[in-house]
């Protein structure tokens, strides 16, 4: 039985009443099932509602199934009716920010033609992907991209491209727990199950290539598909093996489950269209740095920082990581 959507009903309701029809317990958490609800479930982009239900915090708000699941800290018993009140802040922030969203979308698909493929609204900030890459180059505003670019003849409008300095192979990535459910390119090119990759990238040309009928999901930053991955939100993902494999040292329940074949390798450096001066600086610059051994130290190093580390423990007073002496 689907829950039924007040928030579409209203946008602006901020308190309401409602039964509950189920309550189960997970991890020390309760997630209760109500018959109608006002708060509106994490998705498209938008982050969960938050409030209470009879003076209880609610945590998270998930919609699964076409039921809406609120996670809250005490239990609440079926039948029993309850009254649900909205951060109703909150609320209208993410009304506001997510209008404003699609009137970017619209400006930017007006004046460059690129599509809205992405949206993700944090605390503090708010990303839009597109289908394109928006590039000072093209206007000249800027001499180089420097983002690990492919070159890709669709780009060649837009910029020159440099040599290759990296060569990098592909892979499709999910959890141990899932290995032998989406161990191949068939596997995961369901409707129902959902494939990652980062947005604009050569990863996200393969998983349309090799994966069309899936669910993909277009984000912005890899940590943010790892928390996907990791947390059972997505089922699998397209990652550039090195960074894949650094991610593995810090979160052991990953696992590669094969190759992906790309045609167009190794990433380059972009820059502004017709300055043959510059990109001859550019290349040689990068054949110095692979000839010396710098330009291999430098994407090890990216590479480790980009996965970032992991730290079992008790923060200190002002919730930072102790120091080595102090853990002691």
């Amino acid at each position: 039985m689907s829950t039924t959507r007040l928030f579409d009903q209203d946008a602006y309701l901020g308190e309401f009443e409602a039964t509950v029809e189920r309550s189960v317990c997970e991890g020390g958490m309760y997630r209760v099932l109500l018959d109608q609800t006002a708060f509106f479930p994490e998705g498209g982009g938008q982050p969960a509602d938050e409030g209470t239900l009879d003076g209880i915090f609610v945590t998270d708000v998930q919609e699964i199934d076409g039921e809406i699941w609120h996670t809250v800290e005490a239990p609440l018993e079926p039948g029993k009716t309850v009254v649900g009140k909205l951060d109703f802040e909150k609320r209208f922030s993410n009304m506001q920010n997510h209008c404003g969203e699609h009137i970017v979308s619209g400006i930017v698909h007006r004046i460059y033609g690129f599509n809205n493929v992405g949206f993700h609204m944090g605390s503090d900030v708010i990303t839009v992907d597109f289908d394109g890459v928006l590039s000072e180059l093209s206007t000249k505003s800027v001499d180089l991209g420097m983002a690990g670019l492919s070159p890709d003849p669709k780009r060649a409008d837009i910029m020159d491209f440099s040599d290759l300095y990296y060569m990098g192979g592909q892979s499709l990535v999910t959890t141990k727990a899932n290995a032998e459910k989406f161990n191949s390119f068939e596997a995961v090119n369901k409707p129902e199950v959902s494939v990652g990759a980062q947005t604009g990238s050569i990863q996200m040309d393969l998983a349309q290539t090799n994966s069309p009928d899936a669910d993909i999901v277009a984000l912005p930053k890899v940590t943010d598909i790892i928390s996907e991955l990791l947390t059972g939100k997505m089922d699998a993902a397209y990652i550039e093996t090195d960074v894949a494999v650094s991610y593995q040292k810090n979160y052991p329940d990953l696992e590669i489950v094969c190759d992906v074949p790309y045609d167009t390798e190794g990433s380059a450096i972009g820059v502004a269209k017709g300055n043959e001066e510059l990109l001859k600086a550019v290349n040689e610059a990068i054949a110095d740095a692979l000839e010396d051994g710098s330009m291999d130290k430098f994407i090890a190093d990216a590479t480790e920082l980009a996965a970032g580390q992991t730290y079992e423990g008790t923060l200190d007073e002002n919730g930072a990581v102790p120091e080595a002496d102090d853990a002691e």
